[in-house]
């Protein structure tokens, strides 16, 4: 068996729990923040609906050296973000699919100013960075969405706007 095949079935399950909750950010209030250090809810979204692409990363790259010319997608409307959204995980999922267990074993490497700050297999980066990286904003996010008074969806259990 893959390795990739049971990480597969994970991925593909929260990308959908991912798309429902982003799908609830209303374009009216992408500008609107908790707090001055947090981000707004308009780039949180997007943030969620980038982070697909670091599957890509992890996969076709052997290291990712920090700063670079990175610059985080910010959508300008909900119909861009949905699009990024589809599209990103139309396309990790896509590169997941090739991966062979000999690559998911091998290291990935992370540095900042030419300093390593992060060495792992390329598995564990796509379970951190991709899969427990995206759950964790979208936790940010329904928090945002109940601070808004916008329904949050049922993820793991009924919500207090879902009870099915």
């Amino acid at each position: 068996m893959n390795m990739i095949e049971p990480f597969l079935i994970e991925y593909t399950h929260e990308c959908a729990q991912t798309r429902r909750t982003i799908e609830r950010v209303p374009e009216g209030v992408f500008g609107w923040q908790p707090h001055q250090k947090s981000f707004t809810i308009g780039k949180l979204a997007s943030h969620l609906a980038e982070n697909p692409i670091w599957a890509r990363i992890t996969l076709e790259q052997d290291v990712l050296e920090l700063p670079g010319s990175y610059v985080p997608f910010v959508a300008k409307t909900h119909e861009e973000l949905m699009g990024a959204f589809d599209q990103n995980v139309r396309d990790a999922t896509a590169i997941l699919k090739n991966a062979t267990n000999e690559l998911l074993i091998s290291n990935w490497t992370m540095k900042m100013n030419g300093q390593i700050v992060l060495e792992m297999p390329r598995m564990a980066v796509l379970k951190t960075f991709v899969l427990n990286h995206t759950i964790h904003h979208r936790g940010q996010l329904t928090v945002y969405l109940r601070l808004l008074d916008l329904p949050v969806p049922a993820l793991y259990g009924p919500s207090a706007d879902e009870q099915g």
